[in-house]
């Protein structure tokens, strides 16, 4: 564990492999060690950067609330700060609205680009997927009682009968209740991010068994992209990086590495 100071913030992040820098972005209520899987898979070819994002693991951060600007505006300083100029950025779920607004604010940063099984900025999660957001605010009064529903908008049932501790993930986690009412508040509060003018390549990522993230509300993302490629992973739910790590890296190595995308 190495930590980096800027904006108030100390950052906590991990170092892994050799080869061109590729940034991980984690989703909303994970950190860093959500990509473990996909960064042993991914450290032959790049070096893997992952951290801890603002009330996340290991980071430490003020009690002030903080938008996803801030939180781009992060990525951007660690960037910076370990040296590199462009690299590689990976966003999924809400990682994938972070690399998106690091993409409005900081392109300069960004090499090309991956968004996984996430949507666009300033969609509330209730106009993306009304059903599945409002059981889960529903199953989360209890999560240790509902952990299993919860787990399944997640993962597929059937990876669940195969990997039954992965439900322990969903009871609950190690944030007080003032680090989880700010990572709740982010979405509430609107953030510019125009993507207009980005014109490095990206990979939109999907899982075919997402219930969480239709394919359909990622997929809208190529809207504002000039240079994009889509890609679905079948049988894969909406934490591919935990379910089929390799197969993700796959995917990611052969855009990463096709010329098309220079």
């Amino acid at each position: 564990m190495q930590s980096f100071d800027a904006n108030g913030v100390a950052t906590a992040y991990w170092i892994s492999g050799r080869g061109a820098p590729i940034v991980l972005l984690h989703g909303g209520e994970a950190d860093h060690a959500m990509f473990d899987g996909l960064s042993r898979a991914l450290s032959d070819h790049f070096t893997v950067i992952a951290y801890d994002q603002r009330d996340s693991g290991a980071t430490r951060n003020p009690s002030s609330p903080y938008s996803l600007a801030d939180l781009a505006d992060d990525a951007a300083a660690l960037i910076r700060g370990l040296g590199h100029g462009r690299v590689h950025v990976m966003g999924t779920s809400l990682g994938g609205l972070v690399a998106q607004t690091l993409a409005a604010r900081h392109p300069h940063s960004i090499d090309r680009l991956v968004l996984s099984s996430t949507w666009k900025i300033n969609r509330s999660p209730l106009d993306v997927n009304p059903g599945a957001f409002r059981a889960l605010g529903a199953y989360r009064a209890d999560a240790s009682a509902n952990a299993a529903k919860i787990a399944e908008f997640f993962f597929p049932p059937g990876y669940l009968h195969e990997r039954p501790e992965l439900i322990d993930i969903f009871r609950g986690n190690n944030r007080d209740d003032g680090q989880k009412a700010r990572r709740a508040a982010l979405l509430a509060q609107p953030v510019a991010a125009d993507l207009a003018n980005f014109d490095r390549p990206t990979l939109l990522l999907a899982g075919s068994d997402d219930r969480l993230i239709p394919n359909t509300e990622t997929f809208a993302i190529a809207d504002d992209l000039q240079r994009v490629e889509t890609l679905v992973i079948e049988q894969v739910g909406h934490v591919s990086s935990i379910q089929a790590p390799e197969r993700v890296a796959e995917a990611v190595i052969a855009f990463l590495n096709s010329e098309e995308a220079v």
